[in-house]
Formats: C-alpha cells, structure tokens, sequence
C-alpha cells in the first residue's frame, strides 16, 4: 500500500481516532498499487485511484519520496490515467519527467540514487520499418511502386512501418498487400539500413529492413490513397532508371545477383527457439551454417 510511514500496515479498523483528513487520506491511498522491480525500483498506479485530489497527491507523493530514499530505493515510476492528469504538476514540483505517454496514460519518472547516474532507458529510441522485395525469379521482375505522399519520386519497394508485437517477416507480407495488393510469401531478410536524424521518424534513429519475398498473385490493384505509380519492372532495366536512389540501386544489383547465381550467398533466414521466459518464443535470424560447419 502506498500511505504515508506512520500508518503502513495499520488497517483504518486499527485506528479508530484518526482525524477525519486522515482517514480520508488512507482511504484514497490504500488502493494504490504499488510493486517493486528488479532493479530497485518503484512503480506506482494510479489506475486503481480514481478519486485522488492534487492536495493529497502532494502530500503522500512527498512522505513517499522520503521513506523511499531512506530505504536506497533507484527510482520511482508513476503511472497516470489520463483523467487524472491534474497531478502532473504535482510530481513535476518535486522532480518528476514524463518517460513516456501512450493511449490514456502518461508514466512518469524520478531518479533517486545520487550515487551514480541515471541508468534508465529512453523510451523508444528506435522505429522499425520494413521493406518487402518481391522478386519473380521466373521473368526476372521485381515489384516496384512510388509513394503518392513521399516528396522525393522515386521508385521503391513496397514498405511501411512494423507494428507493435508484429514480426518482420510478417510486417513485410502485410504492407506489401495493403499498398500493391499483391501476396507474397517470405523468403529471407537481405539488408538492414540504420539511420539517425531522419526526418519524419518523430525524433527516433531509424532501422529499416529488406525482405525478400516470393509472389503468390501477380495481379496489382495499388491502394490509391498510398501509391501513385505501382508495375512490375524486369530487373536489369531498373537500374538505368534516374528516379531511384542509391539505397534502391544496390538492393537492385542483390536482386540481379541472386536471380543470376541464386540467394544462398545473400538470405538471411531464421529459426524459431524458445526463449528463456516461460512460454515465450523468438525468431533467431542469421546466415545459414555450413552442413561440415560446427554446430555449437
């Protein structure tokens, strides 16, 4: 329970004289969840507080502070409702940041250990995007489009940004659909661009990821809010193309190598393991190992 020091683990039946600021105040605490994690640390959720005035919150985030340096605690995290954003400035006033904001909740963060720096991440520091090559090995066609919103025209491989909880591979197949219409199967990762101070990236570094993909349909019905321009391109004459960029030409000679002398010098695929985590799993993405190669 987060309540002030003087009435941890003292249930309000245990007191019967409590002032009636008090009992209001260990009312409107008591339901707090509160944990600590691995590292030291605090988290508190105001989730479960709905009733909470700023004057209260001020008070108890302040005792709170206090009992918390005393025990050596490394930081302190607060949850916040959106509805209860009033007390914002309440933990601001006694020196909490926002890491972060999502939905309908902003967390906020104190560090406590003066002893040494601030070790916490950053929150999102990165954006994943992923680029699906879809190559027709049996005409030597690749798919191509050019963004209708993007000012530079230019053509592309279809590819957007991968969602939350959302594999690769699969962030490749879906964006590949939903701009060109066009299914594919995943065959590989072929490249891995990172860049920082992009703009447009909302201040995050960049990485962006090639598939390689492998057609199922062939027929294209381009999504017109997205894509101005979408065809099939025989390999070899993109190249002499003016409109594409550096990045796009040496994805293009991957492509004209591996239609030539096949993908087995360029795939990069994965296998699927089990994580650490009690009923997690991952994709290990890596280079094939040689068949006379070790095997640990």
């Amino acid at each position: 329970m987060w309540v002030l020091p003087s009435l941890m683990n003292y249930p309000l039946r245990r007191i019967p004289r409590l002032c009636s600021w008090c009992k209001k105040f260990h009312r409107a605490f008591s339901s707090a969840s509160v944990t600590e994690d691995k590292y030291h640390g605090v988290t508190v959720d105001l989730n479960t507080s709905p009733s909470l005035t700023s004057e209260d919150f001020k008070q108890i985030l302040s005792d709170s502070l206090q009992k918390w340096r005393g025990e050596g605690k490394t930081a302190v995290w607060i949850r916040v409702p959106i509805l209860l954003s009033h007390l914002i400035p309440e933990a601001a006033n006694q020196g909490f940041q926002f890491h972060h904001a999502e939905y309908s909740q902003s967390l906020l963060k104190l560090w406590l250990d003066e002893s040494r720096e601030d070790l916490t991440p950053q929150f999102a520091t990165h954006q994943v995007g992923v680029s699906g090559m879809v190559i027709r090995e049996d005409t030597r066609q690749v798919l191509a489009v050019q963004d209708r919103n993007s000012r530079f025209n230019l053509w592309k491989f279809p590819g957007g940004l991968s969602n939350l909880e959302e594999d690769i591979c699969d962030t490749a197949v879906r964006e590949v659909f939903e701009e060109t219409g066009i299914e594919a199967e995943f065959q590989s990762v072929l490249a891995l661009r990172q860049q920082h101070r992009q703009p447009g990236a909302f201040g995050r570094s960049d990485i962006f990821i090639v598939c390689r993909l492998r057609p199922l349909t062939f027929d294209l019905k381009p999504c017109s809010r997205e894509i101005k321009a979408c065809q099939w391109m025989h390999i070899a004459d993109m190249q002499k193309q003016s409109n594409f960029s550096d990045f796009t030409n040496r994805l293009t000679s991957m492509a004209i190598y591996g239609v030539q002398h096949g993908f087995q010098d360029l795939d990069i695929t994965y296998e699927e393991m089990k994580s650490v985590y009690k009923g997690l799993r991952y994709k290990l993405y890596h280079r094939p190992i040689p068949v006379n190669g070790p095997t640990n």
